[in-house]
């Protein structure tokens, strides 16, 4: 298999596209034939996914926005603001408050299941999507992000928690979930076994698609971009060496995938909290130094986001940034981090539920906010000409004149956590269809690694565009699937609440 794998991206890269270029006259370099070949591919995909309605000469509204809003909204309703009352709670699970040191089955605790969520989330959309949201929409998008990251802890908590009711526990002790699995299992309960099994297959499809994109490509890309700024930029010994980058983060990243969700988690329990504090402490010092600009920015949030003056398309065109950047970055409603919540040591789905709605906040309302507030208190929202990462670094670099190298090693951080992430989901997609062996298992890690070197050598248009393609793509089954088992959440809910308040559920700690 390898050796097909490894013929056939030899014939793809060296010979496509020589061809199709050597009948023009001009001779490419690897990082151009590469990006010749994805290029097409990734724009026609995103032109399919992101169908927008149009409201006026200026601005059109994705449709795949309005399902993922609309999905978050209804869920808080109906789930009776498991947003804000669940809240607590969730904060004394991941403390252990609540766990039987009896139960077994499971991979990884609630803290390791929630930092080995959080690192597929916790990433570049942080530090380069917010700058990408502020670029064109101003920094009214900011106030659009922390409202899509507060309506998405509802989303969050549904989907984590049908994760654990539905998983499978295989005979070796690993776990298998996500929505291939509740999609499938929870619909065929309801009679709906066709259905289940037609969403359930496009799911894992576009899952594999959005770990070889968003969870591979995207990281991959500004990491190395990042990298070659703090290392001299032209003058870097990396530059024009895009392939070369990604080979040796491959390398990295296969050795940690290898040993599976428990190797994965071992990593992510201790990198997740580390990356956190390095970049939350430089946010909240430059945050600090210009505190007298803090009302001024704050305000520049709120009229941004109402103006009808605001840029890219008045207010609608600076909350489809918002919320387009928020869901990418916080992923509530796309159903990938319920396939890590699934791993979980629990016996109470609605536990991992109550656990899964902090990532949206910690991811957006906290993190993402950090970023925008640095990029807007020291001006560089208006920078032109800059986008990216690289207006994240600017902005920092203006108050602390080394960030930039603490930003490539956060950015390389942020990136190789997220890879390693979106790996084991990819995997679980890939293993769904093509069975739980370990030909297929090392298949798909050894495909998931050649994608770092696709990505590495792609321009930020084409990456970002197959990126939001795949992840944006996967809620359209898992919604459906939320919104028909959604009832049954409920209930258990209330259930479990009922336990808590009685004292049937005992505290541990």
């Amino acid at each position: 298999m390898r050796k097909t794998l490894t013929i056939l991206f030899q014939i793809l890269i060296l010979s496509f596209p020589a061809k199709t270029f050597a009948q023009a006259g001009t001779e490419l370099s690897i990082d151009e034939k590469i990006n010749a070949v994805v290029e097409p591919i990734a724009t026609t995909v995103a032109n399919v996914i992101f169908y927008s309605v149009p409201i006026n000469n200026e601005i059109a509204i994705p449709v795949v926005l309005v399902w993922l809003l609309l999905g978050a909204v209804v869920f808080t309703l109906y789930m009776n603001f498991i947003n804000v009352r669940g809240f607590r709670l969730g904060l004394d699970l991941i403390l252990g408050v609540y766990d039987n040191p009896k139960y077994q089955k499971g991979e990884v605790s609630h803290f390791q299941a929630l930092t080995a969520a959080l690192s597929g989330t916790v990433g570049l959309g942080n530090i380069a999507g917010v700058a990408v949201a502020i670029t064109l929409g101003g920094p009214g998008a900011t106030f659009w992000m922390i409202i899509a990251g507060l309506l998405g802890m509802s989303s969050k908590f549904v989907e984590c928690a049908l994760g654990v009711k539905y998983r499978n526990i295989n005979p070796d002790g690993s776990v298998s979930g996500g929505p291939m699995y509740y999609l499938s299992k929870g619909l065929a309960e309801k009679g709906q076994v066709k259905l289940g099994k037609v969403l359930s297959v496009f799911f894992a499809i576009m899952c594999i698609g959005g770990s070889l994109g968003g969870g591979n490509m995207f990281q991959i890309n500004q990491a190395y971009k990042q990298f070659i700024v703090a290392t001299g930029g032209e003058y870097s010994f990396a530059y024009e060496s895009a392939w070369l980058f990604g080979l040796v983060m491959a390398v990295l990243v296969a050795i940690v995938i290898i040993g599976g969700i428990k190797s994965i988690a071992r990593v992510t329990d201790k990198l997740v909290p580390f990356m956190f504090f390095i970049y939350a402490s430089a946010a909240l010092f430059i945050i600090f130094v210009h505190w007298r600009d803090i009302p001024a920015a704050f305000l520049l949030i709120f009229s941004g986001a109402f103006s009808p003056e605001a840029i890219s398309g008045g207010v609608i065109g600076v909350m489809i940034q918002g919320f387009k950047r928020a869901a990418f970055s916080n992923e509530a409603g796309i159903g990938s981090a319920s396939i890590a919540h699934s791993a979980v040591r629990t016996d109470e789905p609605i536990t991992e539920g109550l656990v899964a709605l902090l990532e949206p906040f910690i991811d957006t309302v906290l993190i993402c906010t950090m970023t925008a507030l640095v990029i807007i208190i020291t001006g560089f929202y208006n920078e032109q000409g800059v986008d990216g990462v690289a207006l994240t670094s600017s902005a920092f670099e203006s108050v602390i004149s080394w960030f930039p190298y603490l930003l490539s090693l956060a950015v390389i951080l942020f990136a190789f956590s997220t890879m390693i992430a979106w790996s084991y989901y990819g995997l679980k997609a890939w293993t769904y269809l093509f069975g739980e062996t370990k030909v297929a298992n090392l298949t798909y890690k050894f495909i998931f690694c050649v994608f770092l070197v696709f990505g590495a050598t792609m321009n930020l248009d084409s990456v970002i565009y197959f990126s939001d393609a795949m992840i944006f793509s996967m809620s359209f089954p898992n919604i459906m699937g939320l919104y028909l088992l959604g009832a049954d959440v409920k209930s258990d809910l209330n259930q479990f609440l009922a336990r808590v308040k009685s004292g049937e559920i005992r505290r541990f700690k």
